[in-house]
């Protein structure tokens, strides 16, 4: 009897069955049938995840949380709309794509971001790949605006565009609808955004090409202000007030200089407006839980649930009152970097909670390779997070530690309001507590994994402040420790931020 073939062509036939096998395994994360899978990204607006943000989901929580993965450790590289949406889109750090603010000087729609990230954003590479691509609502804050190219400007890899000109609105907007002015007025049943949204989603659905996957990414206002609620929400959540626990109304101890100007305790006042901005966040939520069912349901009817990906998360989290700050974002902070993130799909199993953080520049990544681009051909610091939702179909590692980072805002002359607080601050209340100025500038690295749960911060300031956090013991960051960690580990945190500051591709991704 014969034994096996040991010449070249046997070892070639070999290599052969890997790749082919590769190939299948390749196949299944994307395919069902002979298409890939579609997706659909969902971006809320400014939605906490800390403070109540999914109570009123209950219809996205149902659908998409329970019907697949819910991940309770995803955080934003950066608490602000524009730079976190240019990270989204890049799958690259701030530091890296240059979006800085959510100003077209701080790069925000900016010219060089025209010309540079945007035209290598991750709706490019689908378009490639025979996607349809559909986008409708807010894009970026400055998009649109006649210093940032105007309505006319529609950016590379969309076939669908209907974008919202500037920043989140319920009504009275104009949206650039594949580069042509439209405007709306105030009447509900035509120009509410998050329907307005819901519907032309629907319409593009009904109209695709079934030879040809489709991609969706829908920006709702919803939760952010101006909070307009749709007509029948509007007496929801009557009795609804921001959450009492945590860090808030507690003072800003030992925290960078921005932390410790709130009065504490907060006036009366303040309580009442961040309870009702609390409430009308609520209120416009449930517009946006209706989006999510009727596009589930959709989906069903023209029979490609099975085969679509469904992504649910917001651009950065939100505050009401913690450390006595009255409504925002911006800051370090858990409540601020934290954001909602669900996903359901093919080959991922019901009702997972996964432990592994994931950050929103992973979602670009994750996104082209569940459409088989090779990963190793893009240009992203973030990561696929596929394998840790789908172990079956991919096999990876969680990052134990990453980045987030923030550059400050600030007016460079004083508010005749507040004479004495003097130039270098921004989003400033009436009662002169300040959100922003110039030197809330910081860099952190947050260190997340089975044995540690702290989070290093510096301050481009001129106190080089530097905040500490054990959250094992402190999860609503109310000591600062930095006077009481061992030297050894705070030069280790300081060594890895310095590194995760310059890092760019793979160099994000080394977690020696």
């Amino acid at each position: 009897m014969s034994g096996p073939a040991r010449g070249p062509g046997a070892a070639r036939g070999a290599r052969r069955g890997v790749v082919a096998l590769l190939a299948l395994l390749t196949c299944c994360a994307r395919c069902a049938g002979d298409k890939p899978s579609n997706v659909i990204l969902i971006l809320a607006d400014d939605q906490d995840v800390q403070l109540g943000g999914m109570t009123p989901m209950k219809k996205t929580k149902a659908l998409i949380g329970d019907a697949g993965a819910v991940f309770v450790n995803a955080f934003t590289v950066t608490p602000l709309c524009c730079p976190s949406r240019s990270s989204v889109l890049t799958g690259r750090y701030p530091h890296n794509h240059q979006v800085r603010n959510n100003s077209v000087s701080g790069g925000c729609s900016s010219a060089p971001w025209q010309t540079g990230p945007e035209a290598s954003a991750f709706p490019v590479y689908l378009s490639k790949q025979k996607y349809q691509t559909f986008f409708a609502g807010k894009y970026l804050n400055q998009y649109g605006k006649k210093e940032a190219g105007g309505v006319g400007h529609v950016p590379p890899g969309w076939d669908q565009w209907h974008a919202l000109v500037g920043n989140s609105l319920y009504y009275n907007y104009t949206l650039s609808v594949n580069g042509v002015e439209e405007k709306h007025g105030d009447r509900y049943e035509s120009d509410y955004l998050t329907d307005l949204i819901t519907n032309r989603s629907l319409h593009f659905l009904e109209d695709r090409s079934p030879q040809h996957p489709f991609f969706l990414m829908l920006s709702p206002p919803a939760p952010h202000s101006p909070w307009t609620p749709a007509p029948k929400y509007q007496k929801q959540f009557g009795d609804v007030k921001a959450p009492r626990d945590g860090s808030f109304d507690k003072p800003g101890k030992d925290k960078h200089w921005l932390l410790r100007q709130p009065v504490n305790p907060m006036p009366d006042s303040s309580l009442s407006f961040l309870d009702s901005a609390y409430r009308k966040r609520w209120q416009t939520l449930l517009s946006l839980d209706d989006l999510v069912e009727s596009l589930v349901h959709k989906l069903e009817s023209i029979k490609e649930l099975n085969n679509t990906y469904i992504f649910y998360t917001s651009d950065n989290g939100y505050h009401t009152g913690q450390f006595s700050l009255p409504i925002d974002k911006r800051q370090l902070y858990e409540f601020d970097i934290r954001v909602p993130l669900m996903v359901r799909g093919p080959g991922i199993t019901a009702k997972q909670t996964l432990q592994a953080p994931v950050l929103n520049i992973d979602l670009a990544p994750t996104i082209l390779d569940i459409s088989g681009i090779n990963l190793s051909s893009v240009d992203v610091d973030g990561q696929s997070f596929l394998s840790q939702m789908a172990p079956s179909l991919r096999n990876g590692t969680a990052r134990p530690f990453f980045l987030v980072e923030y550059n400050g805002e600030g007016h460079p002359t004083t508010d005749p309001a507040c004479p004495k607080l003097g130039p270098g601050l921004s989003q400033c209340f009436p009662d002169c507590v300040c959100e922003d100025a110039f030197n809330n500038t910081y860099a952190c690295v947050r260190t997340l994994d089975a044995r540690h749960d702290l989070q290093y911060c510096e301050f481009a300031d001129a106190e080089s402040f530097v905040e500490v956090y054990n959250l094992t013991s402190d999860p609503h960051q109310l000591e600062n420790i930095v006077k009481r960690v061992d030297p050894a580990v705070l030069q280790t945190m300081n060594q890895r931020l310095i590194k995760l500051q310059s890092c760019r591709g793979d160099s994000c991704r080394d977690n020696e």
